[in-house]
């Protein structure tokens, strides 16, 4: 890439490798990600904002396991990356059948975006998953993060998003972070851990 050159978005794939098989035969409501959205057999499923959709693969999950999802991405290139994979997608009998016409993607910074929807839009969960840290050794980044963080860079706006999330989540924010990292805001009413990552629950509203 030559210097003039804007970085390229990392692939995007919802169909192979071990996200495609985690949508087919993965945890189902047992995973980190669900149970932090409030997923239980037999309730209704809660309508859900991404605010950071960023490779799309847990908006694309929580459409697979019945939520109405819609995902923010304010990098367009990025965006435009994650239309041409869910288009993919939909072209994949199983995938399509899945999904069943629950998932969105729409260019548009999360903050300006919540901040309008009037009080019948509102939904019910939020979920904000700010760029990580970087890790003390580069070396053992993922190839596509590497390029995630190229292209989209840092989001030191974080908190002001958690902040038009809360305002705008009638149940709860779900915020993902990695496992060992501090809260992106103080006092989550509880977390869910993963192996590597950490969902930080903040109850709004009815709390859901």
């Amino acid at each position: 890439m030559g210097s003039g050159e804007a970085p390229e978005p990392p692939p995007v794939d919802f169909l192979g490798g071990r996200f495609g098989w985690r949508w087919r035969r993965g945890g189902g409501l047992g995973q980190a990600l669900a149970r932090a959205v409030g997923l239980r057999p037999g309730r209704p499923r809660p309508e859900v904002v991404d605010a950071t959709a960023g490779l799309g693969r847990d908006a694309f999950l929580l459409a697979v396991l019945g939520c109405r999802v819609v995902a923010l991405e304010r990098c367009a290139a990025l965006h435009a990356a994650l239309v041409a994979a869910l288009d993919r997608a939909l072209a994949d009998p199983e995938a399509a059948a899945a999904l069943g016409g629950r998932l969105r993607f729409l260019h548009a910074d999360a903050r300006a975006w919540l901040a309008a929807l009037a009080p019948g839009e509102r939904p019910q969960v939020v979920l904000v998953d700010p760029m990580h840290p970087p890790r003390g050794k580069s070396a053992l980044v993922r190839r596509e993060m590497r390029l995630l963080r190229a292209l989209v860079g840092d989001d030191p706006d974080a908190a002001e998003l958690l902040a038009a999330a809360r305002a705008a989540a009638t149940a709860r924010v779900v915020v993902k972070r990695p496992r060992h990292a501090p809260p992106l805001a103080p006092s989550p009413n509880h977390a869910v851990r993963g192996r590597s990552t950490r969902f930080d629950v903040y109850l709004t509203g009815s709390g859901g």
